[in-house]
């Protein structure tokens, strides 16, 4: 939800999402490993959009490559939501949105990518917090999700 500029993340929201962070912090890097392994077996093609995956013979679980940047994406993600209702919008810099606008844009990444990574992030969670998982929280993560996304996506340029 949006008012006038200002994404509007109830107080509940921003308590469910801090509080699931805050158990999830510790174990981000697997937890960002797992994020991606969901990815690739719904969607194994898009492991074709990681150049470091792209054409090596090692299983993308044991690519030294992946964990940094599956813990980086999952830490992006779940800080930006921790701050969302604090700052009323997404608290990524502006120099990071742009560029990971334009590498969205130049590796093809498209809306239904966006819709795979949501899905599977959202099952991750659920996985790391079993006893914390509810409807409200799904709904909470879901919309802090999507206001990243769409932070990133107005950075997306299309190619020339």
């Amino acid at each position: 939800m949006e008012s006038e500029g200002k994404i509007v993340f109830t107080e509940e929201q921003e308590a469910l999402v801090v509080k699931s962070w805050s158990v999830m912090k510790k174990n981000s890097a697997d937890l960002g490993l797992k994020l991606f392994i969901k990815i690739f077996e719904i969607a194994p093609t898009a492991k074709k959009l990681f150049s470091f995956l792209r054409d090596s013979p090692i299983p993308a679980e044991q690519n030294p490559k992946l964990k940094p940047h599956a813990m980086s994406v999952f830490v992006m993600c779940c800080e930006s939501a921790a701050q969302l209702r604090k700052t009323g919008k997404v608290t990524v810099k502006e120099t990071t949105l742009k560029r990971l606008g334009a590498s969205h844009s130049k590796y093809g990444v498209v809306d239904e990518h966006f819709e795979v990574t949501k899905y599977a992030l959202l099952e991750t969670i659920k996985e790391a917090v079993p006893e914390m998982w509810s409807p409200e929280m799904k709904s909470a993560w879901g919309q802090a999700y999507d206001h990243l996304v769409a932070a990133i996506k107005a950075e997306m340029k299309p190619s020339p």
